[in-house]
């Protein structure tokens, strides 16, 4: 099969436009890797009640502004049951060895897969892209979708927010600095509980804003959350652990990699971001980027 430039190069853009989406939410677990020192196996379900929140808004509201009203919505649902969980269960764990806090987030990931289940059932959801972003521009005689240009435009702008957030802002700071010696922080007088409370709930933000772009995008279902998370794990063990911008780097790389793999090579497509992986690790065993731990 002969590829033209024109195919390549859509191809290319396509694979950037799904790697916004996956930086997004890796971002969000990066972040609370990061600060928290949580390896949060529950960030897929929080996507996937993302997508699902989407749906149903994107449904009740309907019309021209449906989908924009849901991509405003959808993630502070997701925000709130982060927030039950976290003051409920995560809050009293932070100083628990990392390999309970796994067992614990994949516990909390089973329980919130099956409440998905219970509230929005089994079967198949969609969601429209909005009107705005219906059909396709060209690029060099091949069709490129209009919401796959709008992905790639976001994700850097979120990427911005985020590391303006953590830089700029007093309580960004305070999170950074809570992440290195949350003991000292405590002796200052800031509630450390609640500063790590806050980081968690932006991190699944960001899960949750995931969870929204992506219902345009893909079949929403139980078990969405699963591919997820594991490619999540991944991205930000390859780019870096708790590194922000690791995370995008390791998520283009991933995105790019499975986007030509469908072009060259279908049928194994989903082997080429994990051979990237490998070669990642192999020559780099601590990520791309510096690690925060």
């Amino acid at each position: 099969m002969t590829v033209g430039w024109a195919e390549m190069i859509c191809q290319f853009l396509v694979g950037i436009s799904r790697s916004m989406i996956l930086f997004i939410v890796c971002a969000g677990l990066s972040f609370i890797l990061g600060v928290l020192r949580v390896p949060n196996i529950a960030h897929g379900s929080l996507y996937m009640i993302g997508a699902f929140a989407t749906f149903s808004i994107t449904k009740m509201v309907g019309g021209t502004y449906g989908f924009w009203v849901a991509l405003a919505l959808a993630p502070f649902l997701v925000v709130l049951v982060s927030l039950v969980t976290e003051r409920l269960l995560f809050c009293h764990l932070y100083q628990r060895e990392h390999l309970m806090l796994l067992l614990f987030t994949f516990s909390v990931s089973l329980i919130l897969g099956d409440l998905v289940k219970i509230v929005w059932g089994a079967e198949y959801r969609s969601v429209p892209p909005p009107e705005l972003l219906k059909g396709s521009i060209s690029i060099l005689g091949a069709s490129f979708p209009r919401y796959n240009l709008f992905l790639i435009i976001i994700g850097p702008l979120v990427g911005i927010a985020l590391w303006l957030f953590t830089t700029k802002t007093k309580i960004g700071k305070i999170s950074r600095a809570a992440a290195v010696d949350r003991e000292m922080v405590g002796v200052l007088g800031i509630n450390v509980s609640w500063v790590f409370a806050f980081a968690f709930l932006i991190g699944c933000y960001l899960a949750g804003v995931g969870g929204a772009l992506v219902a345009p995008t893909v079949s929403i279902t139980l078990g969405m959350d699963h591919t997820l998370i594991i490619e999540a794990f991944l991205i930000v063990t390859i780019g870096g652990l708790g590194n922000m911008w690791g995370a995008l780097v390791g998520s283009l790389i991933f995105g790019v990699t499975h986007s030509f793999g469908v072009l060259f090579w279908p049928q194994f497509a989903i082997v080429f971001p994990y051979m990237a992986v490998v070669i990642v690790l192999l020559l780099r065993p601590k990520g791309l980027l510096r690690s925060v731990w």
